[in-house]
């Protein structure tokens, strides 16, 4: 398992309950995940050929990366030198890697905005006036929308592509054009089973209007909120791309957008379950333990059981978060709601731990699991949190 973070320890209970001998590995000895594990070694995740030398010392029997867009192509590379189970490592680099992403989308067809990726502000300055504004600048190997920019003005490119830059292990970054969406952005996970697409759970992100990134976003919501001919169409694109890249079986975190072209665009199709607690809120809506399917796949187990379960009732996940920046004190619940809609929360924030006021995914401190009887309790409590939930900074 590459990675024993907060939102990993699930996946590495639910393999130790399914009677496999787990081991992890990452550079952080403190994160949680380990103490669940039969074995920890301090490798960084992201470091192939060490990860590699340990897994042959260890002659494991599979790999996985789980939330984790970084470890994802580790995971491959590893499977594929030790022929264990795994989709093709040059599949899992094209789905981890924007620049490589966009290129492969707009060389097959798929709807794509203009995008190019760079390594230096010179570089993209010379190409910057074949782009019409507004332009999104993002680091190409990021998550949680950190490092990510929506760019009004040239005199912003330059700043833009610092934190870029500062976010991107491979110190590249993509410019793209920005799509005016309609309606509420796609969001979910999927799975596929031997290189057919199987099952999905896709509902639809929500924002804070307070936040200085309009598209930073705070959670999803299910079930769909939005014309179900859109998923239609977003089966197709995935199929078509999970066929072309030869994947296998393999669980994916879903990110589209409807344009006001009435067109849909794929923007991120991570090869890897989802983070913020998406494969917990997917089982409470479906009855999927989409967490033991990624195991088996791992491990070479058949999965051909999965089928398409459409979800029930009306459920959202949330990054708890800080309104200001300081020192974190405590959290307030109000208690109805924490008895009617709160179904399971984790966290690791402690008091005295600093915390800044939100931005992106890197400010959250914790994520909700919450439940409702109908949409418009769904809505009234998303758009109403700080009524509920009040989070205590000195």
């Amino acid at each position: 398992m590459l990675g024993g973070s907060l939102y990993q320890v699930y996946a590495i209970k639910e393999a130790v309950r399914l009677g496999y001998y787990v081991i992890t590995c990452d550079y952080l000895p403190s994160n949680p995940g380990h103490q669940f594990a039969h074995e920890y070694y301090n490798v960084s995740t992201t470091d192939k050929e060490a990860v590699l030398a340990l897994a042959e010392k260890l002659q494991v029997d599979g790999v996985l990366a789980y939330a984790s867009d970084p470890a994802a192509p580790t995971a491959a590379f590893v499977c594929e030198k030790l022929g264990l189970p795994s989709s093709p490592y040059r599949s899992v680099e094209i789905l981890s890697n924007k620049d490589l992403f966009r290129q492969f989308l707009q060389e097959h067809g798929f709807n794509c905005p203009k995008a190019m990726g760079f390594s230096t502000y010179e570089e993209a300055l010379s190409h910057i006036d074949e782009f019409q504004l507004p332009v999104m600048v993002k680091p190409v190997d990021s998550s949680g929308s950190k490092g990510i920019n929506k760019m009004t003005e040239k005199t912003q490119l330059k700043d833009f592509i610092e934190d870029a830059l500062h976010y991107s292990r491979s110190k590249r970054f993509l410019i793209e054009e920005f799509i005016v969406k309609k309606g509420h952005q796609i969001s979910g996970d999927a799975f596929s089973v031997d290189g057919k697409l199987v099952f999905h759970c896709l509902g639809n992100e929500f924002y804070d209007s307070s936040c200085d990134k309009d598209f930073a976003p705070l959670g999803e919501c299910w079930p769909f909120q939005m014309d179900y001919r859109y998923i239609d169409e977003l089966e197709q694109q995935l199929q078509r791309l999970i066929s072309l890249l030869g994947m296998k079986s393999n669980a994916y975190n879903v990110e589209a957008i409807v344009g006001q072209d009435d067109k849909v665009y794929l923007l991120e199709l991570g090869a890897r379950s989802g983070g913020s607690l998406i494969p917990q809120v997917t089982e409470y809506a479906t009855g999927v333990n989409m967490v033991t399917y990624a195991i088996k796949a791992a491990m070479g187990e058949d999965c051909s059981e999965l089928k398409q379960v459409e979800p029930t009732g009306f459920w959202s996940n949330y990054m708890v978060h800080a309104n200001e920046t300081g020192k974190f004190v405590r959290i307030e619940f109000d208690e109805a709601f924490k008895n009617k809609h709160l179904v399971d929360w984790v966290t690791d924030i402690k008091e005295g731990d600093a915390v800044h006021k939100f931005r992106d995914a890197q400010d959250c401190i914790g994520e909700f699991i919450l439940k409702y009887d109908n949409v418009e309790q769904m809505f009234e409590v998303i758009n109403n949190m700080n009524n509920y939930v009040k989070i205590i900074v000195s």
